[in-house]
């Protein structure tokens, strides 16, 4: 693992790679006013987590969409990218950035202009009625009586993954096969302990990636794959990283 590497060298690494990729965690929406899920200062802090299980959302609708209401979308919906966000859609416009593998659910790294982002746990921008599955982007639907409702009349659901749901499996998919394809990831903001997605990384690594992470706390990670750590907030780091990316853009 190195330490030393500066920005303009990082930049060059990644404008010389062949299929650059992203793994982002809910460290680079931190700065965007998105608390953690877990940690100091995050949401299990704060609430029990047994509100997004399935069986309990099922069982207790209204209770569960009070608190989905009040979390994602009163106070994460009014969250607006950070520079971490577009500097990703930069370099992918730069084109040294193939696709954003995000356990995010927050919608930011799209407003931010990023186009090929997997949505590992799925999105608080889409609503799916788990009846007839049909789908709703999440600003068409009125949430000034909970829990909202299918035009079917059954009661509509996030369009991301509760506790005792499996992943989707389009983005599990598409996720291993950019792990295997990859020859380089930038890894931002996580911990690495969220399974199953933390395994991506280290798939990628096997398959001979550069794993470069940029992250203020070690993590997991750090120490067993990391070739490059970049011990910064993901703002900072990465704007660097695409304003020095510009140097060897074609």
């Amino acid at each position: 693992m190195k330490k030393d590497m500066n920005y303009t060298q990082v930049a060059e690494l990644i404008s010389k790679a062949k299929y650059p990729i992203a793994f982002t965690g809910a460290g680079i929406s931190v700065e965007s006013g998105i608390p953690p899920f877990r940690g100091q200062g995050g949401l299990w802090n704060k609430y029990d987590p047994d509100f997004l299980t399935l069986s309990n959302f099922h069982r207790q609708p209204e209770k569960s969409w009070a608190i989905i209401k009040e979390i994602f979308y009163d106070h994460w919906g009014e969250a607006d990218p950070n520079p971490a966000h577009f500097a990703l859609a930069d370099l992918e416009k730069m084109g040294m950035m193939k696709a954003i593998i995000t356990m995010n659910i927050d919608n930011l790294h799209q407003k931010a202009g990023s186009t090929h982002v997997i949505e590992y746990h799925g999105t608080i921008g889409r609503m799916i009625c788990e009846k007839c599955h049909k789908t709703y982007p999440a600003e068409t639907v009125s949430l000034d009586n909970i829990p909202p409702r299918c035009s079917c009349g059954a009661v509509l659901k996030p369009d991301f993954i509760f506790f005792e749901e499996g992943i989707p499996h389009n983005a599990y998919t598409e996720s291993m096969e950019l792990a295997q394809k990859t020859d380089l990831v930038l890894v931002v903001g996580t911990t690495g302990e969220v399974m199953p997605a933390c395994y991506i990384p280290t798939l990628a690594k096997r398959c001979g990636a550069t794993i470069i992470e940029i992250n203020p706390s070690e993590s997991s990670y750090t120490y067993e794959i990391t070739d490059i750590y970049i011990p910064q907030k993901a703002g900072i780091a990465l704007a660097e990283i695409a304003k020095e990316a510009k140097k060897f853009s074609k």
